[in-house]
């Protein structure tokens, strides 16, 4: 990106700043008048020109005004908006929102999809934390009926499994107890790794080892499942997706999984905890976002748990509130999943 002088850096600013708003082409007449700009219309008009010619606007119709190009949006964003902040009135009410959600992970999903759609006005995403090794924490055998026994498995984190076993013969739950309390002992903190390096020589801790084991992995293929979103409603309203092709490039994004995991396994999950990244128009990578911008951020603690989050509008989304948002949410999130792993 070249460096712009400072007369065109505030042409452009204006300019990306009323196509936000109002999703038409802007004239030099009408930043003179809206802006109360002290140059002359022809001065407007040829810096104008400058900034058309270096790729930043595009002039749609002849006698039209100018809108923004995605490099004029990339400038906008990397060169001239600096750091943007949500309101400390809207950080309250949005923490205060979740502080009533108690350590339930599965709302707090449903509420960072929904926080993130309604601040944004966009389409927005959530993918539930995801376990880069689940641990051992505690087991319980409780005896019901016959050969009928309830397996409470507790992971770190505070996910529980339970499984109903039948058992090759009725086993009293004082013995049971027993063999959870020796499990307890040798598994504490271990993952599926460490668990396979277990060896019992009793036949029913080596069948709860196994079954322990399997339990373990579901639960990471579980948790990497779930994607939450929520106001697609609002992506689809925008003149930009009036037609069914782009209506259907930009479903395609959010609804088809293998298309997504391979967006945010090549974007923000490869980034740190924290990092807001921002996609605007594809990024000459995914043509399915040629008419959309994306803004991404990787949540959670590092090598526990993660998961991502973003938002998806037009190319003309409000940049600064949909950045915001996304950071603040974040932050709360990888907040809340060190508060539940520390359990």
């Amino acid at each position: 990106m070249t460096d712009l002088t400072p007369r065109q850096k505030l042409i452009l600013t204006l300019i990306i700043h009323d196509y936000i708003e109002t999703a038409q082409p802007v004239g030099s007449q009408h930043l003179l008048e809206r802006y109360g700009l002290s140059v002359s219309s022809a001065t407007v008009r040829n810096t104008m020109a400058e900034l058309t010619e270096r790729g930043y606007l595009r002039q749609p119709h002849t006698s039209a005004g100018r809108v923004p190009t995605e490099e004029g949006f990339r400038y906008f964003v990397r060169q001239l908006m600096g750091h943007t902040d949500l309101p400390a009135t809207t950080k309250y009410t949005i923490s205060h929102q979740f502080s009533q959600l108690g350590y339930d992970v599965e709302r707090w999903m449903r509420l960072a999809a929904s926080v993130l759609a309604h601040q944004s006005q966009g389409a927005a995403l959530v993918t539930s934390p995801r376990p880069e090794h689940t641990h051992f924490k505690h087991l319980e055998l409780i005896s019901t009926y016959g050969r009928q026994v309830l397996m409470v498995l507790v992971l770190a984190g505070g996910e529980v499994r339970q499984q109903m076993l039948a058992l090759a013969e009725p086993v009293s739950q004082e013995r049971l107890s027993q063999t959870a309390n020796r499990l307890n002992q040798l598994l504490q903190g271990l993952d599926a790794a460490g668990l396979a390096n277990v060896v019992s020589a009793d036949a029913l801790e080596q069948d709860l080892l196994k079954l322990i084991r399997e339990e373990m992995a579901r639960t990471v293929e579980t948790l990497a499942g779930e994607v939450y979103r929520d106001g697609l409603t609002n992506v689809l309203a925008e003149p930009e997706f009036a037609e069914a092709t782009q209506a259907r490039r930009a479903l395609r994004i959010l609804e088809e999984r293998p298309l997504l995991e391979d967006l945010l396994a090549r974007t923000v999950m490869a980034d740190e905890v924290g990092g807001v990244q921002v996609l605007i128009g594809g990024e000459g990578t995914w043509k399915e976002l040629r008419d959309c911008s994306m803004v991404l951020a990787r949540y959670g603690q590092p090598g526990r748990a993660t998961g991502a989050l973003g938002v998806l509008g037009p190319i003309r989304m409000p940049y600064g509130r949909t950045i915001s948002t996304v950071r603040f949410v974040s932050g709360l999130l990888s907040d809340l999943i060190a508060d539940r792993l520390a359990e």
